[in-house]
């Protein structure tokens, strides 16, 4: 790979974007969500419920803003890395999980 290209994938999903995101700032808003993961607002929320549908995180309503939790006990969903957990995964990417 020449070293000035950047490749047009990623190695994390959208999900996991959003939860080091989520990790990195508990109270983010979905708006800022997508403007670092570059999905739109209702991508964000769609991916967010999924989270929280999952287990993966808890909301909270703190005010007007939404608090999240992330469980980094929950074991990752990919068949690969069943014996790891979230926190594992964020510790990992160097998100800092605050609760």
């Amino acid at each position: 790979m020449v070293e000035d290209t950047v490749p047009a994938w990623t190695f994390l999903t959208n999900h996991a974007q959003v939860l080091v995101c989520i990790a990195n700032d508990p109270g983010i808003r979905l708006r800022d969500i997508g403007d670092r993961v570059a999905i739109t607002e209702r991508a964000a929320h769609r991916i967010v419920s999924e989270l929280a549908a999952a287990g993966y995180i808890t909301r909270t309503r703190q005010g007007r803003r939404n608090h999240y939790t992330i469980n980094t006990a929950a074991p990752l969903p990919d068949p690969i890395a069943r014996e790891q957990n979230v926190g594992e995964l964020l510790t990992l990417l160097n998100a800092k999980p605050r609760e």
